[in-house]
């Protein structure tokens, strides 16, 4: 997507887990606990990609956008398909959104990547500073910089 930013991209952390399948120091039981929720939301929202399940090799893994923002409200934590991500991004100034991968056989389950979307990211704000600064606490979980913005007017 043309204003995708921040992105953060979760394949070591990906790679780690499942070398320590492969090699027996944890389960499979362990690593493969989609809940039903998200098994859903990879049914009617997901996005079925090429790649195979790294686990049971059986089924394509599928990707779940969810999104995250002050300005959804309550549609914060639902998920969405890259269509609905594109209009949002153009209507909305800034949210988060987290992508998952699911396999809906063995309930394999990993988060791949998390960028930044919306209006902020394609030019330049009314201060004349760009409107993307973001700034990450310690839970991983974007913590927006709106106090900072106001305290520099």
């Amino acid at each position: 997507m043309r204003s995708q930013r921040q992105v953060v991209d979760y394949s070591l952390q990906r790679r780690a887990v499942l070398r320590e399948v492969f090699s027996g120091r944890v389960s499979s039981h362990e690593v493969c606990d989609a809940s039903p929720y998200l098994k859903s939301a990879a049914r009617f929202h997901g996005e079925p990609t090429d790649e195979s399940c790294p686990i049971c090799r059986r089924e394509n893994l599928t990707h779940v956008h969810y999104i995250y923002g002050d300005e959804l409200k309550q549609s914060a934590g639902q998920a969405r398909n890259r269509a609905e991500l594109s209009l949002l991004a153009m209507t909305l100034r800034e949210f988060q959104v987290y992508v998952v991968e699911v396999c809906r056989v063995c309930n394999w389950n990993h988060l791949v990547e998390q960028y930044l979307l919306g209006r902020d990211g394609l030019g330049v704000g009314g201060d004349g500073e760009a409107d993307d600064a973001v700034a990450v606490s310690g839970g991983g979980r974007p913590s927006m910089t709106k106090r900072r913005r106001e305290a520099q007017r």
